[in-house]
Order: C-alpha cells, then structure tokens, then sequence
C-alpha cells in the first residue's frame, strides 16, 4: 500500500481509495449545498418577513377592508392575497348570511398561509437531510478506508505504526468530511426553522387581522340604512364595504 508523503488533508485525500474519494467529494458537495441554501433562504425570509410586517402594521391601522385594500394596493404579497380573496369572496356571497362568509374566507386564508409557508421552506429540508446522513456517510468511508488498511497491513507482513497511522488517518478523514458538512446543516436548519415560525406567525396576525376588519364591515352591512348613514357622517373619511354596497 503506498504511503502518502505527509498527513495532510490534501495528501491523504490524493492517497485515499476510490470509494472514501467518492464520499469525501459527496460530502464536499453537501457542504456546499448547504451554504447555497443559507445564502438562498436567508435573502428569501429576509424579504418576505419584512414585507408581511408593513403589510401587517397596516392591516392594523385600517379602519376598514376597503382602507386596507386601498393602503396596499395591488401587492402580492401573502397579505395582499388574503384581502383579494376576502374582496373576491364578498363580491362573491352578496346576499348570503355573514357566518357563512367569513368560515369560507377562514379556510382559503388556512389554504394561503399553508401554501406561503410551504413555498418558503423549500430547501430547508435538505438541510435536515444532510445533517441526518452525512455522518453516516463519512463513517461508511471510514470503515471502508479502515478496512482497506488492513488489508495493506496483511499485506506488508508488519504492524509498524508508519505503516498504520496514514491508511487509519486517511480513513479517519471521511468522518471529519461528514462532520464538516453535518454540524452546519443542522445549525442552520434549526435558524431557519424558527425564522419559518416567526413568518407563519406573522402570516397568522395578518390573517386574525383581516378576518377583524371582514367581521366589522359585514356587522355594518347587517345595521339598518340609517344607523349606518350616522355612522357614516361621524367618520366620513371611512370607506366600508358595506358604503360601497349602497
């Protein structure tokens, strides 16, 4: 079995089997994937977290789902989604009873958050995925290199340590490639997790929000023509869907 010229990670990688060559280049590879994801995920939920807080703050602020409307325009953001549909379900139910209206506005709001939600967390799960395998993938190139080292030894008729020490250390080398790329896949899983978290809940304000807003405005539609028109002298700037009805 030849020997490397020195131990470092270079040499030992040159003088490795093809098999623990193959893992460490896959692991490599993992490793880089995961940093793609980082840099990908982490400009993603920067945007979209941003954009769901000032789409929120002004859903709060909105004196009704028209002024709601009206403030964000014609975004598409999630948010902006949920008022066009609230809008669009309305248009939709004129004349219906309000209960019924605001249980189907609840579940396409659950259908958009959930879709939201999904569409942001692609790519993380193959970083839970490469914190789960990559060890085990380095250790297969360990026992493997491990193997193939005494196989050499065998064959050399001698238990000499310079003669030991490189095949193990090479063999070693797979696990710490698996480590490499195992120990940051997991941190950064776990960050995106709980950043993913903070957006559905967001999301979730957002929609509790609006759901507020649809039920002020159909207990409107739902008064009398003339309290209505009181109330609607005492805040004129207020545009309500139940106005826009008349």
């Amino acid at each position: 079995m030849p020997l490397p010229q020195g131990l470092s990670p270079w040499s030992m990688f040159m003088q490795a089997d093809i098999v623990v060559k193959a893992v460490m280049i896959g692991l490599a590879l993992a490793s880089v994937a995961t940093w793609t994801v980082l840099v990908v995920k982490l400009i993603q939920l920067r945007s979209v977290r941003g954009e769901a807080r000032r789409a929120l703050s002004v859903v709060i602020a909105a004196r009704s789902l028209m002024d709601a409307i009206r403030q964000l325009g014609e975004q598409s953001s999630v948010t902006g989604r949920f008022l066009s549909m609230a809008d669009d379900e309305i248009e939709k139910s004129r004349g219906l009873p309000a209960d019924g209206i605001k249980e189907r506005v609840s579940w396409q709001f659950e259908r958009i958050e959930a879709a939201a939600v999904q569409r942001i967390g692609r790519g993380i799960g193959l970083l839970a995925t490469i914190g789960a395998v990559a060890p085990f993938v380095g250790l297969f190139g360990t026992v493997w290199g491990i193997m193939n080292s005494f196989i050499g030894i065998s064959q050399a008729h001698t238990t000499n340590l310079a003669v030991v020490a490189p095949g193990i250390a090479e063999a070693l080398l797979a696990t710490a490639f698996g480590l490499v790329a195992a120990i940051p896949a997991v941190v950064i899983y776990n960050v995106f997790a709980r950043a993913t978290g903070t957006y559905r809940a967001v999301l979730a304000d957002s929609s509790v929000a609006i759901m507020r807003l649809l039920s002020r405005d159909l207990d409107r539609q739902a008064m009398p023509l003339d309290v209505r028109r009181g109330l609607r002298a005492a805040d004129a700037p207020t545009l309500s869907i139940a106005d826009s009805a008349e």
